[in-house]
């Protein structure tokens, strides 16, 4: 993941009520969470979800789909792998060697 992808997903998860929507979605799994439902949990006008639900879609950490009238939102969690490697990729590197 290029430095340009990782802001955008950090970005995005940055602010309180999109981060509120991304633990939703993970906690639902790979099966993913009616977007009604995550209304109700968060109790936010539908509206400004479907706002955040676009700025998350935007940074790749969710995915639509439609089943019959009912849209529902999936984690993306490849990418927030992705984003959770690049900030551990040189962990460390810089530090010198401590000998025991």
């Amino acid at each position: 993941m290029d430095v340009k992808k990782a802001a955008k997903a950090l970005k995005e998860l940055g602010h309180p009520t999109r981060l509120a929507i991304f633990k939703c979605l993970v906690k639902a799994g790979y099966k993913g969470i009616a977007v009604g439902d995550i209304q109700d949990k968060l109790g936010i006008p539908g509206s400004t979800l479907s706002h955040h639900i676009a700025s998350l879609a935007s940074a790749q950490l969710l995915h639509q789909r439609r089943e019959g009238r009912t849209l529902f939102c999936s984690a993306e969690f490849e990418q927030l792998e992705a984003v959770i490697l690049f900030l551990q990729d040189e962990c460390c590197t810089s530090e010198e060697k401590v000998s025991l």
